[in-house]
Protein backbone atom coordinates (compact mmCIF):
# COMPACT_ATOMS: atom_id res chain seq x y z
CA UNK A 1 0.00 0.00 0.00
CA UNK A 2 1.35 3.22 -0.64
CA UNK A 3 2.25 6.43 1.57
CA UNK A 4 0.91 9.39 1.81
CA UNK A 5 3.09 12.46 1.09
CA UNK A 6 3.64 14.82 3.85
CA UNK A 7 4.06 17.83 1.51
CA UNK A 8 1.19 17.43 0.43
CA UNK A 9 -0.79 18.80 3.76
CA UNK A 10 1.22 21.91 4.20
CA UNK A 11 -0.21 25.25 3.31
CA UNK A 12 1.12 26.19 -0.42
CA UNK A 13 1.82 29.83 0.53
CA UNK A 14 4.20 28.44 3.35
CA UNK A 15 7.12 27.28 1.99
CA UNK A 16 7.16 29.43 -1.32
CA UNK A 17 8.40 32.41 0.95
CA UNK A 18 12.19 31.60 0.81
CA UNK A 19 14.44 31.04 -1.71
CA UNK A 20 18.37 29.19 -1.65
CA UNK A 21 20.82 31.34 -2.62
CA UNK A 22 24.33 30.71 -3.30
CA UNK A 23 26.81 33.15 -3.31
CA UNK A 24 30.89 31.98 -4.82
CA UNK A 25 33.23 33.51 -1.60
CA UNK A 26 37.26 33.67 -2.11
CA UNK A 27 38.97 32.39 0.88
CA UNK A 28 41.75 35.61 2.17
CA UNK A 29 43.96 32.45 3.78
CA UNK A 30 44.33 29.76 1.08
CA UNK A 31 43.13 31.59 -2.27
CA UNK A 32 40.16 29.20 -2.94
CA UNK A 33 36.79 29.46 -4.08
CA UNK A 34 34.04 28.61 -0.91
CA UNK A 35 30.44 28.25 -2.12
CA UNK A 36 28.12 30.38 0.93
CA UNK A 37 24.46 29.14 0.66
CA UNK A 38 21.45 31.08 2.62
CA UNK A 39 17.53 30.78 2.77
CA UNK A 40 16.61 34.76 2.17
CA UNK A 41 13.01 35.84 1.64
CA UNK A 42 12.11 36.52 -2.10
CA UNK A 43 11.74 40.10 -1.61
CA UNK A 44 15.48 40.44 -0.24
CA UNK A 45 17.52 38.56 -3.02
CA UNK A 46 18.36 41.45 -4.80
CA UNK A 47 19.43 43.20 -2.04
CA UNK A 48 21.27 40.29 -0.83
CA UNK A 49 23.30 40.10 -3.80
CA UNK A 50 23.97 44.07 -3.94
CA UNK A 51 25.70 44.45 -0.54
Amino acid sequence: MAKKTVAGYREKSEGRSYSKVIRVVRSEKTGAYTFKEEMVPNEAVKDYFTK
